[in-house]
């Protein structure tokens, strides 16, 4: 639905500017409408300077769960053997969490704290930990995370903001008046 038309747009967005390579068939191709992957050339899309991994809500919890660890792995691979500098967006790392949450429900594991899988920081450290430089490259990371019910005590966030250099807080009354980005 909504994610899929966003996830579309996001990518014929990065195509347009280049940042996407999939070659000048395929562009044309897009601009009359088209979609043909089959005009996708190889060595063109070798110059792409993106990557992207979705993960859909409608997936089983497991997969849903290896999203992030997938994208940082992808990120790990341009910082160590390619030696590039990173810049790793993750929307939402909450949806990891929950992912967790889920999975650690289906092996029977007895939850902690509101509910969350008894691993939540382990699993958390085993993700954040690996956003790091070397003296090949670095990643940086920009993460969107969801706030139960605004809670910043929740486990899920307070377990994300002990691994994060800095944090922007988003505000529902600045955004109800119509002011964005709603930053308090």
């Amino acid at each position: 639905g909504e994610r899929t038309r966003e996830g579309n747009d996001l990518l014929r967005e990065m195509l347009e500017a280049g940042v996407i390579t999939y070659g000048k068939a395929f562009l044309e191709n897009m601009k009359s409408g088209g979609w043909d992957l089959s005009t996708v050339d190889k060595d063109a899309l070798k110059e792409s300077k993106l990557a992207l991994v979705f993960g859909q809500m409608n997936e089983p919890p497991g997969a849903r769960s290896r999203v992030g660890l997938t994208a940082l792995t992808l990120a790990e691979y341009f910082r160590d053997s390619e030696g590039k500098d990173v810049l790793l967006f993750i929307d939402n790392i909450f949806r990891f969490v929950q992912a967790g949450s889920e999975v650690s429900a289906l092996l029977g594991r007895m939850p902690s704290a509101v509910g969350y899988q008894p691993t939540l920081g382990t699993e958390m450290g085993e993700l954040q930990e690996r956003i790091t430089s070397t003296k090949k490259g670095s990643i940086t990371s920009v993460q969107a995370i969801y706030v139960p019910a605004d809670d910043l005590t929740d486990p899920a966030p307070a377990t994300t903001f002990a691994h994060l250099d800095a944090t922007t807080v988003l505000s529902r009354q600045i955004s109800e008046l119509g002011i964005y980005p709603a930053v308090d």
